[in-house]
């Protein structure tokens, strides 16, 4: 893996010169595509690049031309887009796409970002880099792990396996829904990485994340519920790897990597001084910090040494008085991108949305193929091969799998049988990457 390579140097340095922020009615569009595909290819380069040992020049060069906070705007307003428009683009009466590729490489966008975010924010000068940026991040993460803990134990996202009888935008629907929980538990891990720093985050960075948002109190929920935990026919799974997982009975007491994330963010906050010394201790946050007790076992303590000094923080805190809310007034920033952007498009979703109806998600067979070529450009079979975490699997039953379909190269199967039952599904979007290749 250390010698495969996705972007020269020179090539990585000029797409990370050019990114830039787009308004939401550009959302889709040519220049937003070949951004998003451009993108794709460092947040892959980026991995490999981690993965394999090699240095980060891709968290180097985003740090050195100031594009985190770029890249926090575009995370934001796809955000917005999935909010505010896309709801009134599928409530229009000709919204009826004959291929939902456009759309869905939109919604790609916010795992996409989320994805690179995650992978560079191990770093401490990016998020120093982030600037006042970090605190729209901060937001942006606190809405995802809010979402994370009301959705707990009512409607788990769904495997990622559809119905011959669904239509194309159902099936989009069920994609985006088990993206979005992705890219929440992604957002955890960004939010883990930036609390890392927490002793260089400035007063109202800090502010934000311990009095306006209580992050201490929502992770101990998110420990309560793990919303990555599930019983299924009495067996535990666990969503790792992007798909739910059975563990097996010798593997059940092992930390999982996300319920690691959340003990790190919840030790880096409770006992940095700099973050203590602000946090208001009322009677509520007390009894919520308390349940982690139980959660402190000898098999944890273990497997996370350090988290003893966490114990013996909460065996003081049991014996510490509480306090009321303050109502001083302080001067501090505000996160400014969400509001900026609502205010810019205000009253006129339905207008966005219907230029982007016309403009962006009704391609012709020609533009369709163009596109299909570029991504497979874009998503190199040998890059994307190396960066799996285990081998392919089945793209029917989701059995592991080693025949690939002879004529696009992208899907798996296990048996014959399996291929021929999932063409109806698959045949579209073969014809269009085959006809990409012969573009070529």
């Amino acid at each position: 893996m250390t010698d495969l390579e996705l972007l020269l140097p020179g090539q990585a340095d000029t797409l990370v010169r050019d990114l830039r922020s787009f308004p939401l009615r550009e959302i889709g569009s040519g220049g937003w595509n070949r951004q998003h595909e451009n993108l794709e290819k460092l947040n892959m380069q980026a991995i490999l690049d981690a993965s394999g040992g090699q240095g980060e020049p891709i968290q180097e060069l985003l740090v050195t031309h100031g594009k985190i906070p770029i890249l926090v705007e575009e995370l934001i307003a796809v955000e917005m887009w999935k909010q505010k428009v896309f709801p009134v683009l599928c409530r229009l009466e000709d919204f009826k796409p004959q291929n939902t590729f456009p759309i869905y490489m939109v919604v790609h966008h916010e795992a996409s970002i989320t994805n690179l975010l995650e992978t560079v924010f191990f770093h401490k000068e990016v998020c120093e880099s982030a600037e006042d940026t970090i605190l729209d991040l901060v937001d942006y993460c606190h809405r995802k792990l809010t979402l994370l803990v009301a959705r707990s134990g009512h409607c788990m996202p769904p495997e990622e396996e559809g119905s011959q009888d669904s239509t194309p935008m159902q099936e989009l629907q069920k994609q985006a829904e088990l993206m979005e929980f992705e890219i929440a538990l992604k957002a955890l891990s960004v939010l883990r990485y930036i609390t890392d720093c927490v002793d260089s985050l400035s007063l109202s960075t800090l502010s934000r994340m311990l009095s306006t948002h209580n992050l201490p109190c929502l992770l101990v929920e998110l420990l309560e519920h793990s919303p990555w935990s599930r019983q299924e026919g009495g067996k535990l799974q666990r969503f790792e790897g992007g798909r739910w997982q059975t563990v097996v009975p010798s593997e059940q007491q092992k930390l999982s990597k996300l319920d690691g994330q959340v003990w790190i963010a919840l030790y880096n906050l409770l006992l940095s001084p700099e973050a203590w010394a602000r946090y208001c201790l009322t009677s509520f946050a007390k009894g919520q910090l308390l349940k982690l007790r139980a959660f402190l076992t000898d098999t944890l303590l273990d497997q996370l040494p350090n988290l003893a000094d966490l114990q013996n923080f909460l065996a003081r805190l049991a014996l510490a008085e509480t306090q009321t809310p303050k109502k001083d007034l302080v001067l501090e920033q505000i996160p400014e991108i969400w509001e900026r952007l609502e205010q810019e498009n205000r009253g006129r979703w339905q207008a966005i949305a219907k230029h982007q109806l016309r403009h962006v998600f009704s391609p012709s067979e020609q533009e369709l193929r163009m596109q299909a070529r570029r991504w497979a450009e874009t998503y190199r079979l040998d890059v994307l091969e190396a960066m799996a975490p285990e081998r392919p699997r089945c793209g029917y039953c989701h059995a592991e799998a080693s025949k690939r379909c002879s004529r696009c190269q992208s899907e798996w199967y296990c048996c014959r049988e399996c291929q021929v039952k999932h063409w109806e599904k698959h045949g579209k979007a073969c014809v269009l990457a085959a006809q990409g290749d012969r573009a070529k």
